[in-house]
């Protein structure tokens, strides 16, 4: 059963989540000064702060599985670094296929120096809004099979959509995600309230 502490923690977040998708559409001017009271009533209400997604091949082995697996994913309205840190995995645009989306884990962001192991590469430092992310198996190929930073260089931290919190591999074997400390302890609520195993199972596509 859900503590009285965890649901006011999670109808907090609920609130900020509805007050940042509202202001996100009224700055684009999608929505009015009077409809962005309405929005954030709405999402409020009606809007969960998490999405299924379906994850495939072995880039992010061993977090998620070989053969794929069904993630409970926590969505970011707005990707800045007080929202997501180094070391959470996350889902991001694919750089290079724009209706695809990537799960890998957040390396750096701006303002960390990048220094390659290859003397070659000169060394840079992420700008503004920049990230760096990177596949979890280290058993792949860097430059020709992780698909990640070392392939297509920093991304925009506005293309994380956002934070993997759960992850279903089979039947019998699912758990947390290991994310950043400050990360898990904001998810916890969230994911008390939204996890739902049975729903994920049937989702699977294994």
């Amino acid at each position: 059963m859900v503590s009285l502490s965890t649901w006011f923690r999670y109808i907090a977040h609920k609130i900020e989540y509805s007050v940042s998708l509202s202001w996100k559409d009224y700055q684009r001017g999608q929505i009015s000064n009077r409809e962005a009271g309405d929005a954030i009533w709405k999402n409020l209400l009606q809007g969960r702060l998490t999405y299924l997604h379906w994850n495939k091949g072995e880039e992010m082995t061993p977090t998620t599985g070989a053969q794929g697996g069904t993630l409970l994913v926590r969505k970011i309205p707005a990707a800045d670094p007080t929202r997501v840190f180094v070391g959470d995995v996350v889902v991001l645009k694919d750089p290079q296929k724009s209706d695809n989306y990537l799960v890998r884990r957040l390396a750096a962001t701006e303002g960390y120096e990048m220094v390659s192991k290859d003397e070659k590469d000169e060394p840079f430092v992420l700008e503004k809004d920049e990230c760096w992310v990177l596949a979890d198996n280290e058993n792949i190929k860097p430059k020709q099979e992780a698909n990640d930073s070392r392939t297509f260089g920093p991304v925009p931290m506005t293309d994380i959509v956002g934070r993997v919190i759960y992850c279903l591999r089979t039947a019998v074997d699912h758990g947390p995600v290991q994310n950043s400390h400050f990360s898990m302890r904001e998810d916890s609520p969230v994911l008390e309230v939204e996890l739902d195993v049975d729903e994920m199972a049937k989702n699977h596509k294994a």
